[in-house]
């Protein structure tokens, strides 16, 4: 039997993000994924049951990157509590999801695998789900102003924000998309 460790296995997974980025969910392939990570033909085979397997969990793998750290929590915990932490806040947000492009387009990639495969669409419907009620939650906990309904749609007018900046950077420039993301907040945002 292979024994198989986690570093190995978070290298393959974090390849095969870097492969759904570039090539799309056709291009992953255990051999691609081999590849990309720099290993032997055939490591990946020995770590993911199937494609299927290896597809889920890169999408796994992406919410744990994009998760912010422990500092960063913490600075955002002793932050203000009114809307214009909130602008700030939310740019941040836009910023590291940004800062992840591999990360965020393999995850569009996966997203768009889903309405082809049901249990990945399950898999991700439940992840998703799951951290959209923990931002509800965060949010209900900080303090800041609004309700389960504005961080619904800051999270809908967010994301679509950062696709546009990772598949069309020249439509808005940096300012702009500043400028916008202060505008949803203010015009979604109730004031206390």
């Amino acid at each position: 039997m292979v024994r198989r460790n986690d570093q190995r296995r978070a290298a393959l997974v974090d390849a095969a993000i870097e492969v759904l980025a570039e090539e799309g969910a056709r291009g992953l392939t255990f051999r691609a994924v081999d590849t990309a990570a720099a290993v032997p033909g055939g490591t990946a085979s020995n770590y993911f049951a199937n494609r299927d397997d290896l597809l889920t969990q890169a999408g796994a793998r992406v919410y744990e990157r994009l998760h912010p750290d422990e500092a960063t929590i913490a600075r955002q915990r002793s932050a203000g509590r009114d809307r214009e932490t909130y602008v700030v806040l939310m740019r941040e947000l836009v910023d590291r999801v940004a800062s992840f492009r591999t990360g965020y387009l393999a995850l569009l990639e996966l997203r768009l695998e889903a309405t082809r495969r049901p249990e990945l669409r399950a898999v991700l419907t439940e992840r998703v789900r799951a951290d959209l009620a923990a931002n509800v939650s965060y949010h209900e906990a900080s303090g800041l102003p609004g309700d389960a309904t504005a961080v619904k749609l800051l999270y809908l007018a967010l994301n679509w924000l950062i696709v546009e900046q990772l598949t069309l950077p020249d439509v808005l420039t940096p300012a702009e998309r500043d400028e916008l993301v202060a505008a949803a907040v203010e015009r979604i945002v109730a004031p206390d």
